[in-house]
């Protein structure tokens, strides 16, 4: 089980926050999804992605290495969103008030030149067989300045007009939940119906308040059969 030694999947319930999953003392939402109102209807984080952990480090060393320890990186990733996707989009979509998504794209680097070359376009759009034939490049980056993790629909621009059709957006990590949220909403100006994100790290440091208490208490080994959305209390 690629992975499946040390992800650890996120659960509704009290402490935890309902929009991005991350862990709260006591609220309904976290600080920074308190802020906004989110632009996704659903978001479903696939596992914890904890700081200095090893999905941590694959979720950045898949972009930033080269040769073959990227290749195997960029496999291992595939492998995980392949196997998330084929057992829970159907909850995905539940969640988000869609019958099904009609259109699967990927948020954009912040910087142009890295989204030129980026692997997560290639992982969704080749390699995992339950997005490729769905997969469209519906966002670049656009040339307004906007701080790299600041909510702001301006962020990114639509390629293409869209008429109501559900969007499924894949992204690899998760922290402030900025770059997803702006991806929904430019989706959202340019016509589409109901928008989920899926990522595949949801980021918490180990350290901060009570999460070392609450990522140890979280059910072990990780359970493909649940998710976010769809978890044993629901079966």
């Amino acid at each position: 089980e690629v992975y499946g030694n040390f992800m650890l999947g996120p659960r509704p319930g009290p402490g935890v926050c309902r929009v991005c999953f991350t862990f709260t003392e006591g609220h309904e939402r976290c600080f920074v999804c308190a802020q906004r109102s989110s632009a996704l209807d659903a978001v479903a984080p696939i596992s914890y992605s904890v700081a200095g952990g090893q999905l941590h480090h694959a979720l950045a060393g898949y972009k930033r290495l080269g040769g073959e320890v990227a290749r195997r990186l960029q496999v291992e990733v595939a492998a995980v969103l392949w196997r998330f996707l084929a057992d829970h989009e159907a909850c995905v979509a539940r969640a988000a008030a869609a019958s099904a998504f009609e259109l699967v794209t990927t948020v954009p680097s912040s910087s142009p030149e890295r989204d030129a070359r980026h692997p997560l376009r290639r992982i969704v759009g080749e390699l995992v067989r339950p997005t490729r034939s769905r997969y469209e490049r519906l966002l670049t980056r656009s040339t307004t300045a906007v701080p790299e993790r600041t909510f702001d629909p301006r962020k990114y621009a639509a390629v293409r007009p869209l008429s109501g059709e559900p969007v499924l957006i894949v992204d690899d990590t998760w922290t402030t939940g900025s770059g997803a949220q702006s991806a929904a909403a430019a989706l959202r100006q340019a016509g589409a119906g109901p928008i989920a994100a899926v990522v595949i790290g949801r980021y918490v440091k180990r350290g901060w308040r009570e999460n070392e208490r609450r990522l140890t208490a979280l059910a072990r080994p990780f359970d493909w059969s649940s998710c976010a959305w769809h978890g044993p209390r629901d079966a």
